[in-house]
């Protein structure tokens, strides 16, 4: 039997959410290592390329976050062997990646971290947020860098 639970968001108002749709955060986010659930909630219109992660123990909490290969195709993070460790997988390959957005007006000036994104193992719902290594990738990514095909602003 499906067990409802309710949560107010900060960006969708009341929600219903089931357990099993919580990601599991053992270390937190960094900054907010106390928290430890977060709901993986989709922004309508975005197609599942921009996303918020909320707290279900701080409703006022949400952190915004992108796709990273809706914007960068390429992008390839590679965790270390401890953090897979810790992720139950053997490959960087197994897991899904978000990146975290500060958005700003005009929204042409957000940036995305792509240096600290946040892996999930798409089975056991765990997700843990890294520091790459490379140094292919920034804290603050100009959001504006991204174009689509048409031109325009992501």
């Amino acid at each position: 039997m499906e067990v409802f639970v309710k949560l107010q968001t900060k960006y969708f108002g009341e929600i219903d959410y089931e357990a099993g749709d919580v990601l599991s955060f053992p270390a937190g986010l960094f900054g907010f290592e106390e928290e430890h659930e977060f709901l993986l909630l989709p922004f309508e219109g975005s197609a599942g390329s921009l996303l918020c992660f909320q707290s279900t123990q701080t409703p006022a909490l949400a952190f915004v976050a992108m796709d990273p290969f809706s914007l960068s195709p390429d992008y390839a993070p590679v965790l270390q062997p401890r953090e897979l460790k810790d992720l139950g997988v053997q490959d960087s390959q197994e897991l899904g990646f978000y990146v975290l957005c500060v958005v700003k007006r005009p929204v042409s000036d957000s940036t995305v971290n792509l240096k600290c994104p946040i892996a999930i193992h798409p089975d056991t719902r765990v997700a843990r947020q890294v520091i790459l290594e490379s140094d292919a990738y920034e804290m603050r990514h100009p959001l504006a860098q991204f174009r689509t095909e048409e031109g325009a602003v992501c």
